[in-house]
């Protein structure tokens, strides 16, 4: 399936040409995956030009895609690595089949709920995706704050410097000023503020994973 998804995304978004950014990320990527353990794993590291968007994704199996958009505000390879530390935990973590089964059991008990009830199929199925989005958000914040501390561990025992992840939520945070953002509570991600200040609890056991380059 991450395969599939990944293909089909990629067939429909224009792929960096430039050959010193196609290096950088599969450097900084495939030091991370390796540091994972899992270099068996079929990993791909692709850059998809496009300068207003600022993100970066990964699918199961390994495959990560990062926008051109967030590079100016990652800005070395340290900060790189906070991105794709991150991404690379989503995949090591498995979030993506956690998030499907989760739905997947929301959407077919509330489905169920509403038949014993006599609810319309139809008005069922849109409160099930009601369901869906409001119970699901909680979880979203942890998988996002696990995939940052497997992220830390995993940069540091590549040999980037931990210490560059506040920086680098800092400067999204000041990229991100005077952009529509949803609360905390009504978002999947966990705010930048909150993040800056789980990885400065983090940051102790992160260190003594990390030996810096001679």
């Amino acid at each position: 399936m991450g395969s599939e998804a990944y293909k089909e995304i990629l067939a429909k978004a224009k792929i960096s040409t430039d050959p010193a950014t196609n290096a950088l990320v599969k450097r900084v990527g495939t030091r991370i995956a390796a540091a994972t353990g899992r270099s068996e794993l079929p990993w791909e590291f692709t850059v998809i030009d496009d300068p207003q968007t600022v993100n970066a994704f990964a699918l199961p199996g390994g495959k990560v895609a990062v926008y051109t958009g967030i590079l100016p505000i990652t800005r070395d390879e340290d900060g790189l690595a906070v991105v794709l530390g991150h991404e690379v935990s989503h995949v090591m973590a498995r979030h993506s089949a956690e998030r499907i089964s989760e739905q997947l059991s929301v959407q077919y008990g509330a489905q169920i709920f509403g038949a014993v009830l006599g609810v319309d199929p139809q008005v069922t199925k849109a409160g099930a995706g009601l369901l869906v989005g409001m119970l699901l958000l909680p979880w979203g914040r942890a998988q996002e704050s696990e995939a940052d501390h497997l992220g830390l561990i995993y940069m540091a025992k590549a040999g980037y410097d931990p210490r560059a992840a506040q920086a680098f939520w800092l400067r999204m945070s000041e990229a991100s000023k005077g952009r529509s953002r949803p609360p905390e509570f009504l978002s999947t991600h966990p705010s930048d503020e909150t993040r800056v200040r789980q990885i400065e609890g983090w940051l102790p056991e992160a260190q003594r994973y990390y030996q810096a380059p001679r």
